[in-house]
C-alpha cells in the first residue's frame, strides 16, 4: 500500500524525492501518513480537495481487502 500511495503522488509533485508515507499499525486500523514538501502541499490536496479525495478513494478501495479500516493522512 505504500508503494501504491507513493506511485500516484510522486508523478504530482515537484520534488518527489521529499514524498514520503510513514505507516501507523494499530489494532483494528491502519494509518498512512503522507509527508510532502511544502510547496506541494496544493497540487496534492487540488482544488476543492478533489486529489486529495481521489488518492484516498484509490487507497481504501485497494485497503478494503484487509480487515482493518485504512486512513490517509497528508501532512507538510
Amino acid at each position: 500500500m505504500k508503494e501504491l500511495i507513493e506511485t500516484i503522488v510522486k508523478p504530482l509533485v515537484d520534488f518527489p524525492e521529499e514524498v514520503h508515507v510513514n505507516v501507523l499499525d494499530e489494532e483494528n486500523r491502519v494509518t498512512y501518513q503522507l509527508s510532502v514538501n511544502k510547496n506541494d502541499m496544493g497540487k496534492v490536496i487540488g482544488k476543492q480537495g478533489r486529489v486529495a479525495k481521489a488518492i484516498r478513494t484509490v487507497v481504501y478501495a485497494a485497503g478494503s481487502s484487509q480487515q482493518k479500516k485504512v486512513f490517509l493522512e497528508i501532512s507538510e
